[in-house]
C-alpha cells in the first residue's frame, strides 16, 4: 500500500522518489535481503537497536548504525508519514569507500568529504 502511494505521488510530481524507505525487522537483514532503497530498523519489542542499509555509493556494503543512545557512536532515525527516513548525525564510513552523507526525508545528501578517510585515517 505505502509503496503504491509513494509511486503515485512520485508519478503525479508531488514528491521526489525517495532513495530510502524505512521498514522494521526483528533481526539483522543480510546484505542480500536489503534492497538499495531499504533502511531497516531492527527492533525488539519497542526497543530499537540498529538501522541497516546498503551504502548508497554503489559499493554494495551493508552499513549497520547503532540506535542505542548508551553507545558511542549512535544515530537517531525519524520518519515521516510516507516512511521516508531521516538519520542524524551524518554517516561517514571509516573504511572501504569512505562515503560521507546525510539521509533527509528519504533523500541522500552527499558531504564534501565523501570518498576521503575521516580525520586522516587510513
Amino acid at each position: 500500500m505505502w509503496n503504491f502511494l509513494i509511486a503515485l505521488l512520485t508519478w503525479l510530481g508531488f514528491i521526489k522518489k525517495p532513495a530510502f524507505v524505512m521498514r522494521y525487522a526483528e533481526s539483522h537483514p543480510s546484505v542480500d535481503e536489503l534492497s538499495p532503497s531499504d533502511l531497516v530498523v531492527v527492533r525488539s519489542g519497542s526497543f530499537t537497536k540498529w538501522a541497516c542499509l546498503r551504502c548508497p555509493c554503489g559499493c554494495g556494503e551493508k552499513i549497520a548504525l547503532s540506535l542505542d543512545t548508551r553507545r558511542r557512536p549512535s544515530w537517531r532515525v525519524s520518519t515521516d508519514w510516507l516512511r521516508r527516513p531521516s538519520v542524524s548525525p551524518s554517516i561517514w564510513r571509516h573504511g572501504g569507500c569512505y562515503s560521507h552523507f546525510w539521509i533527509k526525508s528519504g533523500a541522500i545528501e552527499w558531504c564534501l568529504g565523501t570518498g576521503k578517510p575521516p580525520n586522516g585515517a587510513r
